[in-house]
């Protein structure tokens, strides 16, 4: 099973690294974002231009370093959306910015305020993305703030670079608002159609099950931005509603193109240039071009596939992609459920306390730390942690050796900045700036190490060198980063309860519940709507696509959970081969197959509950009974392989008793 993975697999035995590091060097694959880098540039790098021209090199410093939380906090999606998204982030740095500057300069206040800020923080946490990174940037601010204070800027003149910086930040974030804007929207309905033809092109199974997996991530992030831009949007909201009915519409298709490649299949050369021809389409805003024939099976004359064959499933579906099928308006949610909703996640379990109680331990030791250790304006210890140790951004163990060697990376970057005097030639700076800005921006779509590496320099220049710092900043940087990456290692890592144990149980069955909802509403009686079928559906391959998430996150643990989510990722790929199985299935019954009876389709979702409840209760799943039927035999085998990863191969006993119809 390792090896048909879909684009992550755990390493071979016979790697000179450990399968831990491993991971934990690899980047995303992601696209690099040249746009937003290019932004990046230009936001971090113009104020240090501007500042040496006018003199002013720190007040330049200071404005640039508010344009830190736009470009941090920046993604890709309606701008509406990311106007609110940005817009909440700069006030929240902006208050943490001020309150930072109040406080910092009596010790006794500042680190007391530290402390209750990062608590306030991890809890804001829990309502949301939004709200997530606003409450970092809240915490980030304040601890900077607070080294601004101590080092004695003036509060005043600070607090209008930050909200420059801010505003100039936005600005340059926002600014192709009026050309292109829907841009985002139809990059990512078109992706969806790019990734079609991609699967169909695969050259063997292993690429295409890796094509089908990215495929997936598409249309998770085409439904996202969409169904997120119509509940913000109005004036343009028929633009948006055409994007969401053609992509509504094309599920059809992605269904049969998933059945075709579970199958051993692909789609014809011309059914791939249509796809990539439908993508220029949407891009352009162009009408759609009209679909290919059926093509006639080779071999047999003029025959055309079978009716119930998955070919004929997606020539039929590529009839039915338009963009004149009506949805709902979906209503956009009152604030004040949000809050409710906020309200509901603090006290619906103990996980966000735990979170909130495991950052507040640490940064309080980072703050006595301050106190007791005699580094020169050791904020960063405190800002290490927060980084660090941030709630939900993945693993803690992983993020910290990340940090340490990306900050390695930065202090020898920053040093030589220092030791060739760019700092005092401003042109030189500028482009220094605008090189490290741009790293920025890719980093944190690649790589936290990356990330690391280049915001590290850039926060020395803007933040410590309009405080008249020198070479010895630096190397007290790297004594600060490492003092805070060992305190969370040893408190918010190897010391803490329940930091080391597995966590992916729980994600795996859960997402076992929901393929076996999936099969049910699919497979079942007929009697659930079309769209019922279609929410469960994204609902199974969404869950899966998460579930791939915490994999990356916990595989990079030296720890029993990283080694038990290593084990555990040939059932990950079952589960998902499970699914692709089940909607081959949901094809043939939709283009005149029989419908497998009610028996057999209780007999799978039977043994999904079990799977579900075996991994639940860290026991060996039972004996189950499975249909032994054509029709679900697809099926049936990968829900084998599925319980052969949970519990391992034992030929000593009977696996599975077969029923036949």
């Amino acid at each position: 099973m390792p090896g048909q993975d879909g684009g992550v697999s755990p390493p071979r035995a016979d790697l000179p690294a450990p399968r831990w590091l491993a991971h934990l060097l690899r980047t995303n694959p992601a696209p690099v974002p040249w746009s937003g880098a290019a932004r990046a540039a230009v936001a971090f790098s113009v104020p240090i231009a501007v500042g040496y021209l006018l003199g002013a090199p720190a007040i330049g410093a200071l404005v640039s370093a508010g344009v830190l939380p736009v470009v941090t906090g920046d993604v890709a999606g309606p701008y509406r959306y990311r106007a609110t998204r940005l817009g909440g982030t700069v006030l929240a740095a902006i208050a943490g910015f001020g309150i930072g500057l109040v406080t910092g300069a009596d010790p006794w206040l500042s680190h007391p305020t530290v402390v209750a800020v990062a608590a306030v923080s991890a809890l804001i946490s829990a309502g949301g993305n939004n709200a997530s990174f606003a409450a970092l940037q809240l915490f980030v601010f304040v601890t900077l703030g607070t080294g601004q204070a101590a080092a004695g800027t003036d509060i005043r003149v600070a607090m209008l670079c930050v909200v420059t910086g801010g505003l100039w930040g936005l600005l340059v974030a926002l600014s192709g608002w009026p050309v292109h804007g829907t841009s985002p929207e139809r990059k990512a309905v078109a992706q969806v159609y790019i990734e079609l033809a991609a699967m169909h092109s695969a050259p063997d199974d292993a690429t295409a099950l890796t094509s089908r997996t990215q495929l997936t991530t598409a249309m998770n992030t085409a439904y996202d931005r969409l169904l997120t831009a119509r509940s913000w949007l109005s004036g343009r909201d028929a633009t948006y509603r055409r994007l969401l009915n053609l992509l509504s519409a094309t599920t059809p298709a992605v269904e049969a193109s998933v059945a075709m490649v579970n199958a051993g299949e692909r789609a014809p050369r011309e059914v791939i240039a249509h796809f990539t021809d439908l993508a220029t389409a949407v891009l352009a805003d162009m009408p759609l071009p009209e679909p290919p024939e059926p093509h006639a099976r080779p071999g047999v004359g003029d025959d055309l596939e079978p009716a119930d064959s998955p070919a004929a499933a997606l020539y039929h579906a590529l009839t039915r992609i338009d963009t004149e099928q009506e949805r709902r308006r979906r209503d956009r949610v009152p604030w004040r459920t949000k809050l409710g909703e906020w309200l509901d996640s603090l006290t619906s379990g103990p996980l966000t306390w735990f979170a909130a109680a495991r950052l507040t331990l640490c940064v309080a030791l980072a703050e006595l730390a301050r106190l007791i250790v005699p580094l020169d304006n050791s904020y960063w210890i405190t800002l290490t942690v927060g980084l660090v140790l941030k709630p939900d951004f993945g693993s803690v163990f992983g993020r910290a050796v990340l940090r340490g060697v990306g900050t390695v990376v930065g202090v020898g970057i920053g040093a030589a900045i220092l030791g060739f005097g760019a700092d005092e030639h401003g042109v030189v700076l500028a482009l220094l700036v605008a090189l490290m800005g741009a790293g920025v921006a890719i980093g944190k779509v690649r790589n936290y190490g990356i990330l690391s590496a280049f915001v590290t320099p850039l926060i020395i220049l803007q933040m410590d060198l309009t405080i008249g710092g020198d070479w010895g900043v630096v190397v007290a940087r790297l004594a600060d980063t490492v003092a805070g990456c060992v305190i969370v290692l040893v408190f918010g890592y190897l010391l803490w309860p329940g930091s080391m144990r597995p966590r992916v149980g729980g994600r795996l069955a859960d997402v076992a519940d929901t393929v076996a909802r999936y099969v049910e509403v699919s497979l079942g009686p007929p009697g659930e709507d079309r769209m019922e079928r279609s929410r469960c559906r994204r609902r199974a391959y969404r869950g899966l696509s998460d579930l791939r998430t915490a994999f990356q996150q916990l595989v990079v643990e030296p720890s029993q959970a990283g080694r038990q989510a290593a084990a555990w990722w040939p059932a990950i790929v079952a589960l998902e081969q499970v699914t692709d199985a089940a909607t081959a299935v949901v094809v043939t019954i939709s283009h005149g197959g029989e419908r497998p009876a009610e028996s057999d389709v209780r007999l799978v979702t039977a043994a999904l509950g079990e799977l579900a409840s075996a991994v639940r209760q860290a026991r060996d799943p039972g004996d189950v009974e499975l249909p032994d039927t054509d029709q679900l035999t697809g099926v049936t085998d990968q829900l084998a392989a599925a319980f052969d990863a949970v519990r391992g191969p034992d030929p000593s006993r009977p696996r599975f008793r077969f029923r036949r119809r």
